[in-house]
């Protein structure tokens, strides 16, 4: 078990906070008990705060126990301790707390050290989501003084503004997974609804809160090159190079993640299967504007990746960023777009408006919205995102053993498919006689789907569903160039109800042109942050044989 040290510094603690944690250390019973609700402390301290700059908290029954025989401690103090090496320290609500030995464990302790020396409530404002009980309750462990009254006077005549007061309306059909920042998926049955999803429907992802960008002042820099930087007004990307258009479809890495929960519990948004949505991107291609840039012969000898960051920032201006191979970015084939358009409009708000990275075959996290710097380098983006999110582990791996520099950021994505119709749950009358299944079909890297594998009774016989490539009534399946299949199939199959069967456990599964085969079970690829989630797609029904009629 981790042992929790504490470093109060010159600071003496009240006894009580003292046994609290030699009691949370060393007591086996307290172990066992946090086994039984699925965690332990390794994995409570760094399955919370991955990637959000927010600091664990612990006992907050105790507070008042412990206030009288604090120290008080002023804000030009905690200011000092911003680093691991001076000791890290925030403020909450009045507390000061020493962070230093958890920063020192975690992952995500460069996002944390974001509030090193300031106040918490900035951040719990704009990572919202993390601001819950859970995580109050863990924070006296680390208290080691009161601030002063003079300074938590300030802190409060301080008025906080809601970073997310300026984001777009939504459709209200979205399922939000999480307010702040927005993320949310539409009802499965709308996928299957048109081979092009509409962009009110398409999946909302947003890391931190949608900016505001003025489109006349709006400038793109290129840099890194021979040439110098690159500085592009989003007219220059209209007129100064060939406008392309790309079929492509966007998935989120956690895309059905609340199925591999149901395995064991994991860490990340628990998105259903809609986190995904085919779209028509127009924009300049990122190959013509390196070029522009310098990017020549001489280049291909250094250059290793193409990273991105967005004008979305948190509130010590930290944008988020993400990377791709230099290889991807440069291919005559690769399809990289920088896109001011989708589905034949501006793009809207939510997804990049005015530019954003498009990148075909690619998980949705690189392709960045907003897009604001395209920096051509030796080494990926050194974003969180990049080096400490979005990366798929072992089974075996838990937030106890997680090595993070241990495993390749993920590119491009598995073989995937979903039953969008009918849901899970559905009663279906027995004089319809036939059943229609639908849902989409989709693999990374260009790799194109060439069947769907449909079951009606838990994988015990199969049949092949009907593939769709258009909304065309009549599609005539004409195949995309070898490698660039980057748009999904809708798929679709009418079966007759199997006699005498009370329930249906409908199974999909897809197989793209490198015969990659969806696993028919999470377990084997369960991992601690629920990514590429793709094993068959299960969805259960059942059968009434009351037709109504009396």
């Amino acid at each position: 078990m981790w042992k929790l040290h504490f470093n109060f510094l010159r600071y003496q603690v009240a006894p009580v906070v003292a046994s609290c944690a030699v009691r949370l250390s060393s007591s086996s019973s307290n172990e066992q008990r946090f086994h039984q609700h699925g965690f332990s402390w390794t994995r409570a301290l760094a399955g919370i705060l991955a990637g959000t700059g927010v600091v664990l908290a612990c006992g907050l029954h105790q507070t008042v126990q412990m206030r009288s025989s604090l120290p008080v401690i002023s804000q030009a103090e905690v200011a000092k301790h911003r680093s691991l090496k001076d000791g890290v320290w925030v403020t909450y609500k009045g507390g000061v707390y020493n962070i230093t030995e958890f920063v020192a464990m975690h992952p995500g302790g460069d996002k944390i050290m974001l509030a090193a020396g300031g106040s918490l409530e900035p951040f719990w404002t704009l990572y919202a989501v993390h601001n819950q009980d859970h995580v109050l309750e863990m924070l006296s462990l680390y208290k080691i003084g009161e601030l002063s009254a003079e300074d938590l006077k300030k802190q409060r005549d301080v008025k906080s503004s809601d970073p997310y007061s300026s984001d777009p309306e939504r459709h209200p059909v979205l399922r939000p997974n999480s307010l702040k920042p927005f993320t949310a998926e539409p009802p499965p049955e709308i996928l299957s609804d048109s081979y092009i999803t509409p962009s009110v429907f398409f999946f909302k992802r947003n890391h931190l809160p949608v900016p505001q960008v003025d489109p006349a002042s709006y400038r793109l820099h290129v840099e890194g090159l021979p040439g110098g930087v690159l500085t592009l007004s989003l007219e220059d990307l209209k007129t100064r190079f060939p406008k392309h258009t790309v079929t492509a479809t966007l998935q989120c890495a956690g895309n059905r993640r609340s199925e591999m929960n149901k395995v064991r519990q994991v860490k990340g948004l628990n998105w259903g299967i809609a986190a995904i949505g085919n779209a028509t991107w127009s924009g300049a291609k990122l190959r013509d504007v390196l070029l522009a840039a310098g990017y020549g012969p001489d280049v291909t000898q250094w250059a290793r990746h193409v990273q991105f960051e967005g004008l979305d920032k948190d509130i010590t201006g930290t944008a988020y960023g993400a990377s791709i191979p230099i290889g991807k970015a440069v291919s005559e084939d690769g399809d990289v777009l920088l896109a001011y358009e989708m589905n034949g409009e501006d793009l809207p708000a939510d997804h990049g408006f005015p530019v954003r990275v498009v990148v075909p075959g690619i998980v949705g996290a690189r392709n960045v919205k907003w897009l604001g710097k395209i920096t051509v380098s030796t080494e990926e983006s050194s974003s969180h995102w990049q080096q400490n999110d979005y990366k798929g582990f072992s089974p075996g791996t838990d937030w106890d053993t997680v090595d993070y520099k241990s495993a390749p950021a993920i590119q491009e994505l598995p073989v995937q498919s979903a039953i969008t119709t009918p849901a899970e749950g559905t009663v279906i009358d027995r004089s319809a006689e036939m059943l229609t299944v639908k849902g989409y079909a989709w693999s990374g890297g260009g790799r194109e789907v060439i069947r769907v594998d449909v079951s009606l009774d838990g994988g015990k016989t199969w049949q092949v569903a009907q593939l769709k490539s258009s909304d065309k009534e009549e599609d005539p399946q004409t195949p995309p160039p070898l490698g660039r299949a980057w748009a999904w199939k809708l798929w679709e199959i009418t079966v007759p109800l199997p006699p005498e069967a009370q329930e249906l456990e409908i199974i999909c599964k897809a197989v793209d042109n490198s015969y990659n085969m969806q696993p028919d079970t999470f377990a084997p690829i369960w991992n601690l942050r629920g990514v590429l989630s793709n094993a068959w797609h299960r969805v259960k029904v059942k059968i009434s044989e009351d037709n109504g009629e009396e």
